[in-house]
């Protein structure tokens, strides 16, 4: 069945590949660029801002290879300033470079506050100006739709709001078919953005009847998080109004990041009834905000609204009861809404009730009063007494269920293991080599590898000697490695809990391990980590076969 057509009521403008690749620790490679624009486009998103291809060449690249894209959904936006200071349009490279990229739209941004036009540009107020409306123009003339960016709009309207305003009437009057305004700082109070978009309305609705059969101008907002207001600031907008909401889909960018799309466009669509994305998409929000994390190389925070890891996670046995009996009770809209899923974190102080819910995902005959759940729940409560923690650790859970069920067999296990380091080491790409023996289904197989560390060393021994059997663990990583000492009274001989974040490049995962030797507990964590990926995709392959 095809999707219903997309009627925007709200535009979605993403700018991870050019303001979030200004957020500290983000690089992206043309291949990311042109992954995260895949990404987007599944996504739904109206426009997809694609960088600056007259800052640098790998900008240049990508616009060059867009072409194979095959985007059925956004378009993509060049990004430029408008014309440098004593130039013309024609004969600015930067501006010509916008028009080269070959984008069906164009973003040009220009100061709204006098202190930069004079300080920063160091050019007078009626030139600032004229560059704006020369530069909108021209690109207007050569046949592009012109999104006209107000860098600075907030702080220059509470300096000289006049001259702001002046700004935004340039761009109109040379024809810009978006005015976005932009809190470039970060640092505006909800009711000074409310105040902002309105008089910016006002006065692209004002120029409109002034000019017969002239189509009327969208206002867009661009929010950073600075005060950590930036989603606020982009919904307070919407409701002023403006209808185009500019950001980022994870929030990462420049300081402290932009307006986050993947919190800002499930509460438009299901707080306000408003579309944002074609039908159908937003159930791939929480999916696609975690490939393009991936991509970036990031870990979405885990209590980000809506997709993140604890945006519908109960803990309290209290709360666990009451989402069994009325969903509404403890959760604002349905997880599967924004394709997100419910967890019981599973603790000492979840319940039963929870313990049975989760553990239904594993045996869907499980209930409370089923002698699994007992077994789980006292097996929960003795490992906990040991230090373990299962409540960020759902992998590690679910293989704890699974051991309790009738017919559980592991997959593999490790006859002998060896890790040893070497200080100075006398290969300075590594430091420590590990040795591990497997046994699958009767089968022994044998390998070392050497690594940064002992732990990278066995992940590599282990992985290597398993691909044999299980050649997809080649696509599996650690995204992350956490180590926490339990009890500190026994200063080195403490127990330590270790957490292990894994990825396949779709799905992610957390698994954990404790004891008193950290390469032992890394090791638990190691298999927990392997043995859920493998039963994950036997079960996912049996389901295809079926």
């Amino acid at each position: 069945m095809s999707e219903k057509p997309f009627v925007p009521q709200i535009e979605i403008f993403d700018t991870t590949l050019r303001d979030g690749a200004q957020g500290e620790g983000i690089t992206f490679s043309v291949r990311d660029k042109m992954a995260v624009a895949q990404a987007l486009d599944e996504l739904g998103v109206a426009w997809i801002e694609a960088g600056n291809p007259g800052s640098n060449p790998k900008d240049l690249e990508f616009f060059k290879a867009a072409g194979q894209l095959g985007l059925t959904t956004s378009k993509l936006c060049a990004c430029g300033s408008t014309r440098k200071k004593g130039a013309t349009p024609s004969g600015d490279e930067s501006v010509l470079s916008l028009l080269q990229a070959g984008t069906e739209a164009v973003v040009l941004f220009g100061k709204s506050w006098d202190l930069h036009a004079t300080e920063v540009l160091r050019v007078s107020l009626a030139e600032n100006l004229a560059m704006i409306r020369e530069t909108v123009a021209f690109c207007k003339d050569a046949g592009r739709t012109v999104i006209y960016d107000a860098e600075h709009f907030f702080d220059g309207r509470r300096a000289n709001p006049g001259y702001a305003m002046a700004t935004l009437e340039a761009a109109l009057e040379a024809g810009a078919d978006r005015i976005v305004l932009c809190d470039t700082n970060g640092g505006s109070f909800p009711a000074e953005i409310q105040d902002g978009v309105r008089a910016a309305i006002a006065l692209a609705a004002e120029r409109a009847s002034r000019t017969p059969g002239s189509p009327a101008r969208i206002v867009g907002i661009h929010a950073h998080d600075d005060m950590g207001m930036a989603i606020a600031n982009s919904l307070l907008s919407v409701d002023a109004g403006a209808a185009q909401v500019q950001g980022t889909l994870v929030g990462f960018g420049e300081r402290c990041g932009n307006a986050a799309l993947a919190a800002i466009v499930p509460s438009l669509e299901l707080k306000r009834g408003l579309r944002c994305l074609p039908a159908g998409r937003l159930e791939r929000i929480s999916a696609l905000s975690r490939r393009v994390a991936e991509i970036a190389n990031v870990s979405i925070p885990e209590g980000m609204a809506y997709v993140g890891a604890r945006a519908f996670a109960h803990k309290a046995g209290m709360h666990a009861d009451g989402i069994l009996k009325v969903r509404a009770s403890f959760e604002h809209v349905d997880p599967a809404r924004v394709g997100n899923d419910r967890r019981f974190l599973m603790s000492e102080v979840g319940g039963r009730s929870a313990i049975a819910e989760r553990a239904r995902k594993v045996d869907p005959s499980i209930t409370k009063d089923s002698p699994v759940a007992a077994a789980v729940a006292a097996r929960l409560k003795s490992l906990e007494a040991e230090g373990w923690q299962f409540e960020g650790a759902d992998a590690s859970f679910e293989l704890l269920v699974r051991r309790e069920l009738d017919g559980y067999a592991p997959l593999f296990s490790i006859e002998r293991y060896r890790v040893v380091s070497e200080h100075p080491a006398p290969d300075a790409d590594s430091c420590s080599n590990a040795w591990v023996k497997v046994l699958v289904d009767g089968a022994t197989e044998m390998a070392a590898a050497e690594g940064d560390g002992p732990v990278n060393a066995l992940d590599k021994a282990l992985r290597r000697a398993l691909e044999r059997f299980y050649p997809e663990l080649s696509r599996v990583r650690l995204s992350d490695y956490k180590v926490r000492v339990i009890d500190g009274q026994d200063a080195t001989a403490a127990w330590v809990r270790v957490l292990i974040d894994s990825t396949d490049g779709t799905e992610a995962w957390t698994t954990v391990g404790v004891s008193t030797d950290i390469i032992d507990a890394s090791r638990a964590a190691l298999v927990d980590s392997i043995e859920y990926k493998l039963i994950r995709d036997m079960e996912r392959n049996a389901a295809e076969r079926r």
